[in-house]
């Protein structure tokens, strides 16, 4: 260990201290879960973006592995292992390495292997009381580690759901759009097409195999799909399952059969997610792309617009605040309110985030629904923006 590194250590463990001191004193009690989680868990939740930066290995028994790419699913596991009923409170938090690829080459703020201190609430049930309470404290942490100046961008899944429960579409497009809303590229793909009334592209081997699977149950599916690869001899690669496969082209076939989506639907969705912008000129425009499109958004706006209040009224400033309606789609399992917390001179890579993820537990093994909202502080890049302002 050079003399640099040695210093930059010492300074990441100071600052874990403090942070976590200040977690404790908030009531949040310290663990530590595995490193190494079940690869499928993370695969399943967390999303495209993250899945494919996911160091995946097999181990001597055969299990399919990961090394953690960030905390809140161990974390969440950890919960259920303490309370496999779900129905007691708890607050953690913790300090501990997190591992990803880095496509564009690792650098002292985007490392391979970095730290998150952070902070998650389970089983609360005054969610806005929660949401606050989340928020406040990160918001608290960055400034007490030295950051000032900081910029907090927000964005919210729930409206997002909202508005698509509104429009008047069929069930089947209502559960796509939800289903792609965390793959932007492949999203803003199939809005432009239904938009245009395009149908999917009937010719080409994928689109033949996929109408050959129509009113097919997903095991038939399945053993199509295997008997086709064996034809063809094509071995299967990369993450995807057999039954992953299978399932994509019945998805396929079915959108074969499917009318196209109105015209009309489709804008007022691209409309709704390129708002963005300081905080209450975008809820507004959101508020008026709902009421031009004659959309009933009262109730998720009103929810929205009162964690504001509660958080302004909590001291945090929100002048700066920017509101961002595709913002959030990183991970999968966000359910409600997500936010981050930007550096000065540091584009929009944040040094802490977090957000609501009430499906999470459940999807987990929880025997219902979990109310549970966390955040986390990225170590590296909170260090690193402390000493450029300094």
């Amino acid at each position: 260990m050079t003399a640099e590194s040695a210093k930059e250590f010492e300074a990441l463990e100071a600052q874990a201290r403090a942070l976590l001191d200040l977690f404790a004193r908030a009531g949040y009690e310290p663990v530590a879960p595995s490193i190494i989680q079940p690869a499928g868990m993370f695969l399943d939740r967390v999303g495209e973006s993250i899945r494919g930066r996911t160091y995946v290995f097999t181990d001597l028994a055969g299990d399919e592995l990961c090394l953690r790419p960030d905390l809140t699913v161990p974390v969440s596991r950890l919960y259920l292992e303490r309370h496999p009923d779900a129905e007691t409170p708890a607050r953690y938090c913790y300090n501990g390495p997190a591992f990803r690829f880095q496509p564009q080459g690792r650098s002292r703020t985007r490392p391979r292997e970095f730290r998150q201190a952070g902070i998650e609430c389970f089983g609360v049930t005054d969610r806005e009381s929660a949401d606050v309470e989340i928020v406040s404290l990160a918001v608290d942490a960055v400034a007490r580690a030295g950051l000032n100046d900081a910029r907090l961008r927000f964005g919210c899944i729930a409206l997002f759901y909202a508005l698509l429960d509104a429009l008047a579409l069929p069930e089947r497009w209502r559960l796509k759009l939800r289903h792609y809303f965390w793959r932007p590229p492949v999203f803003h793909a199939l809005l432009t097409r239904l938009a245009k009334g395009e149908r999917p592209d009937e010719n080409g081997t994928a689109a033949s195999l996929a109408q050959s699977l129509a009113d097919k149950s997903p095991d038939e599916a399945e053993e199509l799909v295997a008997a086709f690869l064996e034809v063809q001899g094509l071995p299967l690669s990369g993450n995807r399952t057999l039954g992953e496969i299978a399932e994509r082209l019945l998805d396929h076939a079915a959108d074969l059969r499917s009318e196209p989506l109105p015209k009309e639907v489709a804008t007022v969705i691209d409309y709704y997610l390129a708002v963005s912008g300081p905080l209450p000129e975008a809820v507004e425009r959101v508020a008026l792309i709902a009421k031009g499109a004659g959309l009933d958004m009262a109730t998720p706006l009103d929810a929205l617009a009162c964690r504001f209040d509660r958080l302004q009224e909590s001291g945090i400033d929100l002048d700066e605040a920017m509101f961002a309606t595709e913002f959030g789609r990183d991970f999968e399992y966000y359910s409600g309110l997500v936010f981050q917390i930007e550096a000065p001179g540091n584009g929009t890579e944040p040094v802490a985030g977090g957000g609501r993820y009430d499906g999470l537990l459940e999807a987990l093994g929880a025997p219902r629904e979990v109310p549970a909202v966390g955040a986390a502080i990225h170590t590296e890049r909170l260090l690193a923006a402390v000493e450029r302002g300094s």
